[in-house]
């Protein structure tokens, strides 16, 4: 008994380790060579959210209080859970040599896009705050619940993450069929308009959008500082573990072929 938990607490530091090693690696290689490096990070949401804030602020106003703390705090986690997709659909494929060796944790590399994006998401966080304390804001205790926002926007894309991941090994068309997909559900979440304006008819589209939810939590705790309500924040919390397990599940059952496919 003592000897299995030593093995397992060996290889979840071994997991641990080489998942910050990617990670790192992942970052150097992404901006290699690039004068401005990882202020891109920060360089790319700030260009959206200004276009955001001319069009929707000046040239058709949505009339929505702290606009630009707003429309920042979704499109800073809309691109988390965007590019993290993107990128986790070829993560197998571009990694073929890693995969190709024996005992290789390939459940590590889907895992890898996730936590690199949601770095990005940290790094631009404090550009965000600058301007919610310009604007007259400030920060609330209820700031301290944004690490569980956080795991949860973890959860749910990483088990995405997965089932796109292994789809993408044996179907090519994976990642230009999610960039599609992606596109349409950029319009269909309310990344820079406000949910309560979408007329009752279709609220239930965005029910049933877990990223629509979880733009909301961010929105309560940063822009309007307050908690999230409970229930719906425990509920997203359970469908995005359950996905997780589901994504995990599917994607161990076909890494078994993935050297094949490959």
């Amino acid at each position: 008994m003592h000897v299995t938990a030593s093995a397992n607490g060996s290889v979840l530091i071994y997991v641990r380790d080489l998942l910050r090693e990617l990670v790192v690696r992942d970052i150097k290689l992404r901006y290699k060579r690039s004068v401005l490096g990882i202020a891109w990070a920060m360089i790319t949401p700030l260009i959206q959210i200004i276009i955001f804030t001319f069009l929707f602020n000046k040239v058709l106003p949505l009339n929505i209080p702290h606009y630009t703390e707003f429309v920042f705090s979704g499109v800073l986690a809309w691109t988390w859970f965007q590019s993290s997709l993107f990128l986790a659909a070829s993560s197998i494929v571009d990694n073929r040599d890693l995969v190709r060796r024996p005992g290789f944790p390939t459940a590590v590399l889907p895992a890898v896009t996730v936590a690199t994006n949601m770095i990005h998401y940290l790094l631009a966080l404090p550009v965000l705050i600058i301007f919610l304390l310009r604007d007259g804001g400030n920060l609330s205790m209820a700031f301290l619940a944004l690490p569980l926002v956080m795991i949860i926007q973890f959860l749910f894309t990483l088990g995405l993450s997965y089932l796109i991941a292994a789809a993408h090994v044996t179907f090519r068309d994976t990642q230009h069929l999610l960039s599609v997909a992606l596109t349409l559900l950029f319009y269909l979440t309310p990344v820079f308009y406000a949910a309560r304006s979408v007329p009752a008819n279709y609220q239930f589209i965005y029910q049933l959008n877990l990223m629509s939810h979880l733009l909301q939590f961010y929105r309560d705790i940063i822009v309007d500082g307050r908690l999230p309500t409970f229930g719906p924040m425990l509920v997203v919390a359970m469908i995005s573990a359950g996905l997780l397990v589901v994504g995990y599940v599917v994607f161990s059952r076909a890494s078994d072929y993935f050297v094949e496919e490959l």
